[in-house]
């Protein structure tokens, strides 16, 4: 999740003079009428005798939980990648209930339209290549809009893991993200501050971790969970100052240093390896007719299909998907037993070029969908498109098993301070609403 700090002390406090609020913790033995006036910033956890299915749809118990509505802005950062998006405010209205295990969350977010198909394989009859769309809008010289993206719909939230991370109070979000922070290169004779260009999220100190929600079509959303990730400080300064801040501290969860670092510059930290889960690219290189140039092709497809994913077990023994072995010049794929020719009408092409102007129903995923595993999957997640939004109900317990300090902790029911982003068909670019607090209605 790529939510941005800017790039000096001025807008962010231009950004929390926006926001308007921050609220100091409140006693442990509150008690808060469910009632209270929605500010914008507070979210109260309703206590529940009766546990909410997690299915999508809105169980009578959430009647008693207050709406806490919102609108998130697009920020401007300053480095181009939100060009296009600027001006964009999402709205969001979230609720929260706990019992003695559990604490339970539902999102709405308004969306005119669903977009899980992310940068889908398409057909270009001219060139006769595959290529992939956008998963970014594709603006001109001027800043007109030529192409809109093909990115994902999603949903986020950020949590400061033991109040680890003392910026976490006052900026949430973007207590860790690092774009346009200046940064003092050391790797030149006499050290410079250059500008940073890389967005990535790292934390300010070893100590300092924050908990990170991700409702994700390409992470475990299709399988029934959120991407449970975390945040950390990258190796440090010593690392980030060489790297331009490039020192990205966004980890899956059960994921550790594994004690060594890369052997070139900027000499990053190295992690322990994750399991094959969540997805993969369904992208391969073959020769044009088995001895031409090399060219881009699908993997793995499921002839005459029009939905906008594979998953993994499709392409497993008695799976449904088939493996691409080659192409020919003309652009025509071949697998095992058949071929398929996107010259032939235009479900595999796009249907124009301009900005509102889509593609065939039979273009391809680009991702191999799996589901997450063990630390990862955390917190339950049904995300139910109702044909004018999203609908995000999830749950995780108060309190998981987790030993290395990546999940936040509920059980005392103190105060949380924490952010959210919303992404409308865009794979970086997204809403944020900072310096949200959930409260716990006892």
């Amino acid at each position: 999740m790529k939510l941005f700090q800017s790039k000096y002390i001025w807008v962010i406090t231009s950004f929390v003079l926006f926001t308007g609020y921050w609220v100091s913790c409140t006693k442990d033995d509150q008690v808060l009428d469910v009632a209270t006036a929605v500010n914008g910033t507070e979210l109260f956890s309703q206590l529940t005798s009766t546990a909410p299915t997690i299915d999508g749809a809105i169980d009578a118990a959430w009647d008693k939980a207050a709406k806490l509505n919102f609108d998130a802005p697009m920020p401007d950062p300053g480095n181009g990648l939100w060009a296009g998006y600027q001006g964009i405010t999402l709205p969001a209205t979230l609720r929260s209930m706990y019992d003695n295990q559990y604490i339970y969350f539902l999102a709405e977010v308004p969306d005119k339209d669903k977009n899980i198909n992310v940068s889908p394989w398409y057909f270009d009859p001219v060139t006769k290549l595959w290529n992939k769309e956008p998963g970014s809008r594709t603006l001109d010289a001027n800043g007109n809009l030529l192409r809109e993206g093909f990115g994902k719909d999603q949903f986020a939230m950020l949590w400061n893991i033991d109040n680890s991370t003392p910026k976490f109070t006052t900026q949430t979000c973007y207590a860790s993200c690092h774009i346009f922070t200046p940064y003092l290169d050391y790797s030149t004779p006499t050290p410079i501050y250059k500008s940073n260009n890389s967005g990535n999220h790292y934390s300010n100190a070893q100590s300092e971790k924050i908990d990170q929600w991700w409702a994700h079509p390409q992470r475990g959303m299709l399988y029934g969970y959120m991407d449970d990730n975390y945040q950390d400080w990258a190796g440090g300064p010593a690392v980030t100052s060489l790297a331009g801040g490039n020192g990205n501290g966004r980890h899956f969860d059960d994921l550790v240093p594994n004690g060594t670092a890369s052997t070139t510059w900027p000499y990053r930290p190295n992690y322990t390896a994750d399991a094959t889960q969540g997805s993969a690219n369904n992208s391969q290189n073959l020769k044009l007719d088995g001895t031409g140039t090399s060219v881009a092709v699908p993997l793995w497809v499921i002839p005459n299909s029009t939905v906008g994913f594979i998953k993994v077990e499709d392409t497993l023994a008695g799976g449904t998907a088939v493996k691409i072995t080659g192409v020919s010049s003309a652009g025509v794929l071949s697998y095992t037993t058949g071929t398929i020719d996107p010259n032939v009408g235009t479900d595999y092409q796009r249907l124009g070029t301009t900005a509102t102007s889509g593609i065939g129903a039979k273009c391809f995923p680009s991702v191999i969908l799996s589901a997450v595993k063990a630390g990862r999957a955390d917190i339950n997640l049904s995300a139910v498109y109702t044909g004018s939004g999203w609908i995000y109900e999830f749950k995780r317990l108060l309190k998981t098993a987790d030993v290395l300090k990546q999940d936040v902790n509920f059980s005392s029911l103190a105060d949380q301070p924490f952010g959210v982003a919303i992404f409308d068909k865009s794979n970086y670019q997204h809403a944020i609403k900072a310096n949200l607090v959930l409260k716990f209605k006892k």
